[in-house]
């Protein structure tokens, strides 16, 4: 195939290229098309044959849903089942934007689009020239990046080329990307809403607008087996270079030191300014706290990671707030979750214990002493809003554990879920991914706020990947005869459904081989010595 290249300048002076782009649209070809964000690949969102030809191009897998772009918020209503009214209010402060949205889909979205889900994502880009192709073609376009699929998404028409040419009908050059990284993603099809994938719309925006939204496990964490992307962006290994990518956590002295110290083929992406503190080849991705020039050049650094011809390359990590989550969110997919922690940045102390031994009383105690606690039941309650989440406690625990409304029966979940071990692994094997993707949210604001450290207050802190994040663990103890006592006044539970839960945990011995210090926390004992000697032994490290 051949594939013309055109190039836009002035919008009134190439009008006829314009509609040259939108009679190939309609006609069932595709054409690459410049956003803000990074240049997608075009084809008519109405035609099922035309979709398909995306997917060949890019090498895509048919099962990774397609994003919809409209050129104002009149073309959306045709597309969805139902309007949903929250879609006006962020349409007023971020459309035309990097912004997308999920509804239920109407018959006309076909399957090509939707990967074969019953939603439908829909944007507005805020490019002139995206615009005026939409308005050309007289179609709403699916158009995901253009480039081949897993590789860095392109930002310049030059990127386009290398992927794409002889294998579509054109490409439109019009200047490097204004933002860098893809639209935030966010579903308003399951009631509360929640962000799919982190963009140039913050999830302090969204919130701004939405309220509470949650924040989907696979923006931290890979898809499970099974799982179907409710977005594009969430497949587990994504704008990937040829090289073996690893995100280096730490301070630049340790980066440098860590990477000096090899003797291997790599290359580094660093910051700004900072290629001097390396003896190897240097990309440098934007200033360390500007997020926003981060983004700009994310997708240019990881393409010229393999100009270099390296076999490895490690990342500078950058913050994961504002637009920092989108720019960490993309370089995990690259690295496939390859991050070494270099240094602590903050001590951070893992809390487990048995039920009624009293981990409530700790963690306040250690909120007095400076710590910001994360406690994990209040993030297992939204995590239990999540559908996926519900759908499948249900699939495990019976359906009847829902209430009318909807939401989950805790109690009756609990009366279940604690009734053996076997039952107690199949919910924290359910929860704790998307558990452990809002923790990692928390520890960021923990470390945005300047706490002394952080507490991680979980009862299954030792059967989680949690267990990663502490630099120290510790175990609250109580005899059995006053922790059942505890139980049955805080919960209003009969003694045999306390001794249920007891027994569903496991044995002393297990807490004491597994965490580094245990805290006693008797009725006639004094747990603040126990923490004084954990805030130490976290502080100063493990290995005091």
């Amino acid at each position: 195939m051949q594939t013309e290249i055109i190039k836009i300048e002035d919008l009134s002076r190439d009008a006829a290229l314009i509609e040259k782009a939108g009679e190939v649209l309609r006609s069932g070809g595709l054409v690459a098309i410049p956003t803000e964000t990074v240049y997608g690949l075009a084809a008519n969102a109405l035609d099922g044959e035309a979709v398909k030809k995306i997917f060949l191009a890019k090498g895509r897998p048919q099962d990774n849903p397609l994003i919809v772009h409209v050129a104002d918020i009149s073309q959306i209503p045709p597309l969805v089942k139902k309007m949903d009214e929250r879609v006006y209010a962020l349409a007023e402060k971020y459309w035309p934007g990097p912004l997308t949205v999920i509804m239920e889909k109407s018959a006309i979205i076909p399957d090509e689009v939707s990967a074969g889900l019953d939603t439908v994502a829909v944007r507005i880009p805020s490019n002139p020239v995206a615009n005026a192709v939409i308005r050309a073609a007289g179609v709403p376009l699916a158009a995901p990046s253009a480039n081949s699929s897993g590789k860095p998404s392109p930002t310049r028409a030059s990127h386009v080329i290398e992927d794409m040419d002889g294998k579509i009908d054109m490409i439109i050059d019009a200047g490097k990307s204004e933002i860098g990284v893809e639209s935030t993603v966010v579903t308003l099809a399951e009631g509360k809403p929640r962000l799919l994938r982190p963009g140039g719309i913050t999830l302090e925006q969204l919130e701004d607008v939405l309220g509470e939204t949650l924040v989907d496990k696979a923006v931290f964490s890979k898809l499970g087996g099974g799982e179907k992307a409710s977005s594009p962006g969430m497949k587990y290994k994504h704008y990937a270079p040829k090289a073996e990518v690893t995100i280096l956590k730490g301070s630049l002295e340790s980066a440098a030191e860590f990477v000096n110290s090899l003797n291997e083929d790599s290359c580094v992406m660093c910051f700004d300014g900072e290629s001097s503190r390396f003896n190897c080849r240097c990309i440098e991705y934007g200033a360390e706290n500007d997020s926003l020039s981060q983004a700009e050049k994310i997708f240019d650094a990881l393409r010229r990671v393999d100009e270099t011809g390296c076999e490895k390359a490690y990342v500078r990590c950058p913050s994961a707030n504002g637009v920092g989550l989108a720019v960490y969110n993309r370089l995990l997919r690259s690295a496939a979750f390859r991050v070494k922690n270099l240094e602590s940045r903050m001590p951070v102390i893992g809390l487990t214990g048995q039920t009624g031994a009293g981990k409530t009383t700790v963690s306040a105690y250690l909120a007095e002493q400076g710590f910001y606690v994360i406690d994990t039941d209040i993030l297992a309650r939204k995590a239990v809003e999540n559908k996926d989440v519900l759908l499948s406690l249900c699939e495990e625990f019976g359906n009847d554990i829902l209430l009318p409304d909807g939401s989950l029966d805790r109690k009756k979940t609990a009366q279940r879920a604690f009734a053996s071990k076997e039952k107690t692994k199949a919910l924290n094997d359910i929860t704790h991914p998307v558990i452990t993707a809002m923790v990692h949210i928390e520890l960021e604001k923990a470390q945005a706020q300047g706490a002394k450290g952080a507490v991680i207050d979980a009862a299954a802190l030792l059967e989680s990947p949690i267990t990663q994040l502490c630099t120290v663990t510790a175990s609250v103890m109580a005899p059995l005869e006053e922790r059942l006592e505890r139980i049955i006044k805080r919960d209003g539970i009969t003694r045999e459904q306390a001794m249920l839960r007891i027994s569903a945990q496991y044995p002393d011995e297990y807490y004491k081989e597994k965490t580094d210090i245990i805290i006693e926390n008797a009725n006639n004992s004094d747990y603040k010595k126990d923490v004084a000697r954990l805030i130490r032994l976290c502080c100063k490290g493990k290995d005091e």
